[in-house]
């Protein structure tokens, strides 16, 4: 039989799965791996990033964007600890991303081995499936196993351990074979029970006012077009949390925007609390999409929408609940609905949902026009939205950037075009996410938008944004703190401010340094002329900002505790 060593397979299977792309940092025990991706002809192109961190929030960013797995990879020891901030976002957030570390030597564990952990227990609580490789004949069939597992059901993170010596034991080459159907999310969906779906369309007709709140499996599985086919049979207004945006477009009649506690305001709350019936689409209905299970209210009538059987009921009582993929359900429901559709009440649907962003809108554009200095975060997302274009991907970080843009940000078109790290909300995601989004979309500007805080969780990819050429544009709101702590310290703790501030960097400076065209902007007029030659720039750019403090902003935050 034709051999390959472990590496090699391991390579091949990445390649008949699809993998153009994959994100990573080397180590010793990569050494076998590296080799056979230099080596052979897979047409596989490898990101070096300067953290292992940055390398699951890049595959994260690219899986988001382009429909298909992010892999990242990383060493073993500190390499694999320092993966696991990304390995868990991208699970918490549906997100279908392969986690490669490599591992010490079979024959060297348990002898106090440079760089030994455990890696199956560190990554198990973490990852939809979890696997170490200790033979390499089982390499190709773990990997067809690990891909089927990251897109069917509910998307997920899986983490694979691949030890030294199993890469260059042999694989039998004709074991190296893979089912296409799982290169891209989500693969083999799964429809409702039509006996839900007809309790589902009876229940939608008897509602007066029903509302529709999508989380971000709505976008996962590309459902954007079956979700305003049935909200528009029922003239019934749309919210978003902030993953779910890209459901609907902003600039839709019937789209309310954010609601929750980050992002949401006192005009979508409203429509939240006058609804009859929500119907929640590939949302888990957390604390903070509901303010912490406050709106809706308990006794609202419930129908729930998702492909995970342990959300279902989780949060509210549920009339009726659907478990399938979000696609297939709201076309199933869509068809059953569609000879006996008729729309809502007169006042509510588009009426209720332009009213609510008027109002919205009314104190976010007086705010917006502010020459007032340090500027104001509503002058920064005014004039963010009058230089991107409407294709642009913004992923934006915790902190300042998530609910300024997430509430007052209007993107225009359905699909995924805003990201920000929603499950844990680790600071540094965002430049790192932009860089692989860059790749998932080639041809969309991709915009990066942090605190100061976030940028120095991440200031170090700098250098990849300049090795790589890549035309992303960095704004990084600079107030000299971690704002959103010291907005709880204020509201919470009376204002006793604890370890929450530092001093002001000049981020321009730092990012000329590394070769990033870059400005820093202190005056309002100066700002839109900066972000306009910012986006323009063929190459990598930063705007630096010093902007108001978030503790005495009007934040679009009901809660900083959630």
């Amino acid at each position: 039989m034709n051999q390959l060593s472990g590496a090699e397979a391991f390579v091949r299977m990445l390649q008949k799965h699809g993998v153009t792309h994959v994100f990573g940092l080397c180590g010793d025990t990569s050494l076998p791996l590296y080799d056979a991706l230099r080596r052979l002809d897979h047409g596989i192109t490898h990101i070096l990033t300067r953290d292992e961190r940055s390398a699951a929030y890049m595959a994260d960013g690219y899986a988001r964007v382009s429909g298909r797995v992010g892999v990242c990879e990383g060493p073993s020891g500190g390499g694999a600890t320092y993966i696991l901030p990304g390995v868990v976002e991208a699970n918490e957030s549906s997100i279908p991303l392969l986690a490669i570390t490599t591992d010490i030597a079979t024959t060297s564990r348990g002898r106090f081995t440079l760089t030994e952990l455990d890696q199956a227990a560190l990554f198990r609580p973490l990852t939809k499936w979890n696997r170490v490789i200790d033979q390499a004949a089982a390499i190709p069939q773990t990997l067809r196993a690990a891909f089927a597992q990251m897109t069917t059901g509910r998307p997920g993170a899986v983490h694979l351990g691949l030890p030294y010596d199993v890469q260059k034991q042999p694989v039998d080459e004709s074991d190296v074979w893979a089912d296409a159907s799982f290169n891209r999310y989500p693969a083999r969906r799964t429809a409702p029970d039509p006996a839900t779906v007809e309790a589902a369309a009876t229940a939608l007709l008897a509602a007066r006012r029903p509302l529709f709140i999508c989380g971000g499996g709505v976008v996962i599985a590309g459902a954007e077009a079956e979700l305003l086919r049935l909200a528009e049979l029922l003239g019934a207004p749309v919210a978003t949390t902030i993953s779910g945006q890209g459901s609907i477009g902003e600039t839709h009649e019937l789209a309310v925007g954010v609601v929750g506690s980050n992002g949401g305001t006192p005009a979508t709350r409203a429509v939240v609390d006058a609804a009859d019936l929500v119907v929640f689409v590939g949302c888990r209905a957390g604390s903070v999409t509901t303010e912490r299970w406050r709106h809706p209210t308990a006794g609202t009538r419930i129908v729930h929408f998702d492909v995970d059987p342990t959300v279902l009921g989780a949060n509210y009582r549920t009339e009726v609940a659907l478990l399938g993929d979000a696609k297939l359900a709201l076309a199933a429901v869509a068809a059953m609905l569609e000879p006996h559709a008729r729309p809502a009440d007169d006042g509510w649907g588009a009426t209720a949902a332009q009213r609510a962003k008027a109002t919205k809108f009314a104190e976010f554009d007086t705010l917006a026009a502010s020459d007032a200095v340090p500027l104001r975060p509503e002058r920064i997302v005014a004039d963010l939205q009058a230089v991107l274009p409407d294709d642009a991907i913004i992923v934006a970080d915790p902190g300042t950037p998530c609910p300024y843009l997430s509430a007052y940000y209007r993107f225009p078109r359905s699909g995924r075009h805003f990201i920000s790290n929603r499950a844990h909300g680790a600071l540094g995601y965002s430049l790192a996410a932009a860089i692989g989004a860059s790749y998932g979309r080639p041809g969309a500007k991709c915009m990066a938008v942090m605190g100061d805080g976030a940028f120095g969780f991440t200031a170090g990819e700098l250098e990849t944004l300049v090795r790589l050429k890549l035309p992303i544009t960095l704004v990084v709101i600079a107030n000299a703190g971690y704002g959103w702590i010291k907005a709880g310290q204020r509201t919470g703790y009376q204002g006793r401010y604890f370890a929450v501030d530092f001093d002001l960097s000049d981020h321009a400076k730092i990012a000329a340094a590394y070769g990033l065209q870059s400005w820093r902007v202190t005056d309002p007029a100066a700002l839109r002329p900066a972000l306009a030659a910012a986006v323009a720039a063929a190459g990598p750019t930063l705007v630096d900002i010093v902007a108001q403090p978030l503790h005495e902003a009007r934040a679009p935050v009901s809660e900083w505790v959630a």
